[in-house]
């Protein structure tokens, strides 16, 4: 099996890359329009003040329907591989919303926005609490007097949960199979975070054709914890709902906790 190509990250591990296959799995996964959280965000994102920006935009899962709606949004990622896939969507759909290539820690505009937003625990990607709370200052920065910053978090049960090797599929249009293997590495309660290895597989025809590894970690908040962080990056108020419903007290078995922050 040495003919069977590897795209394997560089010494050391490249954590979090989002390679070309990786990317396409999202997309056969998550295709844009899915999941749970458009009819929150398009309410919310009603009264902003200002363009709108998603950190971590990724395909485009989100940003797409928000465009097509009517929302004046622009994205960044740090992956050109989902940032291809994102722009390979918007060409079928006849629409050009500005996307770039920024990392969380070095994104940077001349215009400042109405709202920024970080859904479906994207932030976790930032693994390290010192550089993620010099990102919520960033955010800060980045926003217009008033404007508000929405981010969602998985619970913290998430990182107490029991680490287990699992694995999935997928059929892609031209009839080869994805699959994904993610096996646990690491989980430090004391950080509060967790890595898992992650293999990437092209099989056609009954044969593996492809591989390729990514190294995944993330780091989750405590519920106060990160409201504190948003307050100490200088946002006058934070509100926080359970599960993407406004008004709904977080608790333990959501989901999703979803703050929204205003400067």
């Amino acid at each position: 099996m040495s003919d069977i190509p590897v795209r394997r990250p560089n010494a050391p591990p490249a954590i979090n890359r989002y390679g070309d296959m990786c990317a396409e799995v999202y997309v056969l996964d998550k295709p844009p329009g899915a999941l749970f959280d458009q009819t929150y965000y398009r309410e919310a994102l009603k009264g902003a003040d200002g363009p709108v920006l998603e950190a971590a935009c990724g395909s485009g899962r989100l940003l797409i329907p928000l465009y097509e709606a009517g929302v004046d949004i622009r994205g960044f990622d740090r992956s050109e591989s989902m940032l291809a896939q994102c722009r390979r969507a918007c060409e079928a759909r006849g629409i050009s919303p500005d996307l770039r290539r920024m990392t969380f820690e070095e994104f940077d505009y001349d215009e400042r926005f109405g709202a920024i937003i970080c859904p479906v625990g994207a932030f976790t990607l930032i693994d390290d609490y010192a550089r993620a709370c010099d990102v919520l200052r960033r955010f800060h920065a980045h926003l217009r007097p008033g404007g508000r910053l929405y981010v969602d978090l998985m619970p913290l049960r998430y990182l107490t949960r029991r680490m287990e090797a699992f694995s999935r599929a997928w059929t892609t249009p031209e009839g080869d199979t994805l699959r994904y293997e993610s096996a646990p590495a690491e989980q430090d309660l004391a950080t509060q975070r967790r890595v898992t290895h992650d293999r990437y597989e092209r099989w056609r025809d009954g044969r593996l054709v492809e591989q390729e590894l990514e190294v995944l970690a993330t780091r989750v908040w405590a519920l106060h914890e990160f409201e504190l962080a948003l307050k100490a990056a200088g946002f006058a108020t934070v509100d926080i709902c359970g599960d993407y419903r406004p008004g709904k007290a977080p608790r333990a078995a959501d989901g999703y906790w979803c703050y929204t922050a205003t400067k």
